[in-house]
């Protein structure tokens, strides 16, 4: 393979068999990315190892490898925890996974690992918001993706990756492969501590269920051999299996506050030790079984819910998924001398790149050599490949389809139009709509609550009933389900989320979805929205003997050579199959038009004045009906009028679509636009929109909607996204359509990215579905509660039943968000009114 001999970065390759990553410690499965240390060709699991054991060897610190006590990934290995911490502050480790937010404000996108519930992402929230220097955080619950954004006068990177292995997580860059290999090993972890909690809840049931059927015959012995065959049974599930529970309590409780894993270990643990007192003293009752069946149940949900939320963050991990590991690089364009093979993360602006047929394009850039086509679709959901010739924009991320391309590299890494998507779309998962933000407050002062309950409740049977206390204090503290309350709106938010970016809608804020299903004006601008935003022929009228295909085909001829717009718009609608014929004495009269010989025959297109000075005939009577806001092209010889060509901005192909279903609705529709008022209020009545205003400044858009506001009206403004940006911003909800590298310019909530209007009324309708999601989330969680504290604490709920009803609680409102990834028309599992 060619490369820089010199450098330590060795490429790719496939890995040994069972290698693990030499800086991480992470088993390589798929790529392997090579790396020479002390002369040795080393493999490590992803670009973020790679890059960083790559900086240490170049600045020097080969010997950090020789010293340290674990590889970097290990939890065991402390002594090395600062050092290594201290590498993601240098610049060339931070390349690929770091960008510059703001003068002297760096942002950074980071992997969190050990994350299993909505509580974990609120304490580490809240602990690295109080980190001195640490402008924004942003966690993405789905993905477990962060963004954290510092003032690196005031603090540092490593900081940050430090006060977050204080409460006991994972974090480090950001890497697509990574991710994968994170979620697989906790994946593999959580079905063997399942695994092992199942087995032991089967063998112990096997000890059980004899002593439950002698129904006291069993002799004493004999009952004591049973009860210490299920504490040596049970002991592995309390002691590994049950880790995450004691692990997320123990965070909870250091915090300073209390999420569900404390009730969950003091409900394990009581009933444990309660077991362990009865078994050694021979006198009460033991529950090893259900212990046991308690740590299974509970770890089947929290298995189950991962799989779940890995579902709803598919789309956005096929995102980042997008960009190639490894790409062919030119060391210079014309008349390259070397082409090397070398890692994406290291490109920089200005780098040649070679695209092969079916290549994925590894940055953004442009085309200086080759014509091809690109598939765009994973990116803006519009399926039909986008022509790219020498000038054209490249976005990375999208797949060359046809023919060999040189590109030169623009922008790389954070900085990239697919960072960016993903980014945007990791902001609107972590910004929580206001529901979202009650819900968690209820959740986190319920558990308080039930804490004091519980301690009531278990005073009151010891005086009542002391034999049953016990059960009754387990049960409470299992049955309640504050997870449902923290899990409706994220899950909800997450699916449908992913499931409009399919249909090419990138939403960009939290609260987009949960304002826009309830907006009741939608306020659109003109040209380049509800239009196309280009110069298009509309109509041909032909004058005299020639037919409308040889009148455009004259017409062609004529503007071939012009770039002006309506010189375009013929050409772009001329028929190729006519064969061109020469041109010969063309000349262009600025502000009237073009005059030329073809085939011997003078011709001139242009202003009908213009036209009727070449033949000195009467302007056509046809002019009289054609409109006021279309531009009017005339084409003539030197004996008549030949044709009329009618040019406009023609409305986008799904706009009357679209108002007619807003309409349809119940909504306002409404056009503002700074173009004339004549040509908007003709587009308004072709469309069917009763509310129009043209000649309208920036001001005057500003002024009409905050108008509608201090009427009560909640208003979506759909605009360019560029130039628009102070309408939207004022808009309760606003939405843009931008395509390609557009999508960094926008200021909106919602970006429609294949620029298809009609994405909006998809929008629209998962919007409502989201909110009706949220609502029976919640309604769910608030009745199940309702309803089963009062059987708890009655005494009517056992703790297996409290253990199964927790779980399948939270598995419901999972499963009822998953519904918004499709389009089935399934009922859902709970009815709600809208």
């Amino acid at each position: 393979m060619n490369g820089v001999v010199d450098s330590p970065l060795i490429g790719i390759a496939a890995p040994h068999a069972g290698a693990a990553c030499f800086h991480c410690g992470l088993l390589v499965t798929g790529t392997s990315y090579q790396v020479k240390v002390e002369g040795i060709i080393r493999d490590t699991c992803c670009r973020g190892c790679q890059a960083v054991a790559q900086t240490i060897v170049e600045h020097g610190l080969e010997s950090y490898y020789r010293h340290r006590a674990a590889p970097a990934g290990r939890r065991d290995a402390v002594p090395d925890l600062a050092a290594r911490l201290k590498l993601y502050d240098l610049p060339e480790v931070q390349q690929a996974f770091v960008r510059d937010a703001a003068p002297d404000e760096k942002e950074a996108a980071l992997l969190l690992e050990g994350i299993v519930c909505a509580a974990c992402v609120w304490l580490i929230e809240q602990r690295l918001a109080a980190l001195d220097g640490v402008r924004g955080v942003e966690i993405n619950y789905a993905t477990r993706r962060a963004r954290v954004r510092w003032d690196q006068r005031r603090t540092r990177l490593s900081a940050v990756l430090s006060a977050v292995a204080d409460l006991g997580y994972g974090a480090q860059p950001y890497d697509s492969a990574r991710s994968d290999l994170v979620q697989r090993r906790e994946r593999r972890t959580l079905l063997w501590r399942l695994f092992v909690a199942g087995f032991g809840m089967m063998q112990v049931m096997m000890y059980a269920v004899p002593a439950y059927l002698a129904d006291g015959d069993m002799s004493a012995d004999i009952g004591q051999l049973m009860r210490l065959a299920s504490l040596l049974l049970t002991a592995p599930v309390m002691s590994w299996a049950a880790l995450p529970f004691y692990a997320g309590a123990w965070r909870e409780l250091r915090s300073g506050r209390v999420g569900m894993d404390v009730p969950v270990t003091i409900g394990i643990l009581a009933a444990f030790i309660a077991s362990l007192f009865a078994t050694f003293t021979g006198s009460g009752e033991v529950y090893f079984d259900s212990v046991t069946m308690f740590v299974f149940f509970l770890l089947g949900a929290r298995y189950l819910e991962m799989s779940a939320r890995a579902q709803a963050a598919y789309s956005q991990e096929r995102l980042a998924k997008l960009t190639p590991a490894v790409t062919e690089r030119l060391d210079r364009h014309p008349h390259p001398t070397r082409r090397e093979q070398a890692a994406v993360a290291l490109l920089k602006p200005g780098d040649y790149v070679a695209l092969r047929p079916g290549a994925a394009i590894p940055a953004d850039g442009a085309v200086i050599e080759g014509e091809s086509a690109a598939d765009e679709s994973l990116l803006t959901g519009e399926a039909r490949p986008v022509a790219k010739s020498p000038g054209d924009r490249l976005i990375g991320g999208a797949v060359n389809l046809h023919g060999p391309l040189v590109m030169r590299v623009e922008r790389v890494g954070q900085e990239t139009v697919v960072a960016g998507i993903v980014r945007l779309m990791d902001r609107a998962q972590a910004e929580k709509p206001a529901i979202a933000r009650l819900s968690d407050q209820v959740a986190r002062w319920f558990v308080a609550a039930l804490l004091a309950l519980t301690a009531l409740t278990a005073a009151a049977w010891y005086a009542i009933d002391p034999s049953r206390a016990l059960w009754i204090a387990v049960a409470l503290l299992v049955v309640s389900c504050p997870c449902a309350l923290s899990l409706a709106t994220p899950a909800a938010l997450a699916a449908a989320t992913g499931s409009l970016h399919r249909l090419g809608v990138l939403v960009t804020r939290g609260h987009a979805l949960e304002t826009l299903a309830t907006a009741t004006h939608f306020v659109f601008d003109k040209t380049g929205t509800l239009t196309q935003g280009r110069m298009a022929l509309i109509g041909v009228i032909p004058l005299a003997a020639e037919a409308r295909e040889r009148c455009l085909a004259l017409a062609a001829q004529l503007e071939a050579s012009s770039e002006h717009p309506i010189a375009r718009a013929i050409t772009a609608a001329a028929s190729a199959r006519h064969a061109s014929e020469a041109v010969s004495g063309l000349r262009n009269i600025p502000g009237w038009g073009l005059e030329g010989d073809i085939d011997g025959r003078r011709l001139r297109i242009g202003t009908p004045g213009f036209v009727a000075e070449l033949n000195h005939q009467p302007l056509p009577e046809e002019l009289l009906f054609v409109s006021d806001d279309v531009t009017c092209v005339a084409l003539g010889d030197e004996r008549r009028f030949i044709a009329l060509f009618t040019l406009g901005d023609p409305p986008r192909s799904h706009a009357r679509l679209v108002a007619h279903e807003l309409q349809a609705l119940g909504k306002t529709v409404c056009v503002v636009s700074g173009d004339r008022r004549a040509s908007v209020e003709h587009l308004a009545r072709e469309l069917g929109i009763e509310i129009a205003h043209g000649d309208a400044t920036p001001q005057d858009k500003l002024e009409f909607v905050r108008a509608l506001q201090a009427q009560g009206a909640t208003v979506a403004m759909i605009g360019d996204g560029v130039n628009d940006a102070p309408v939207l911003a004022q808009a309760q909800v606003s939405a843009a359509l931008a395509g390609g590298a557009q999508l960094a310019q926008v200021s909106a909530d919602m970006v429609l990215m294949s620029e298809r209007l009609d994405t909006l009324l998809a929008a629209v309708r998962v919007a409502r579905k989201t909110r009706r999601v949220i609502r029976q989330n919640l309604a769910w969680a608030v009745v199940y509660n309702a309803v089963a504290l009062p059987l708890a604490v009655s005494g009517y709920v056992t703790p297996l039943v409290a253990a199964a009803g927790m779980s399948l609680s939270s598995l419901a409102v999972v499963g009822n968000a998953l519904r918004l990834l499709g389009g089935s028309g399934r009922r859902p599992w709970f009815n709600s009114s809208n």
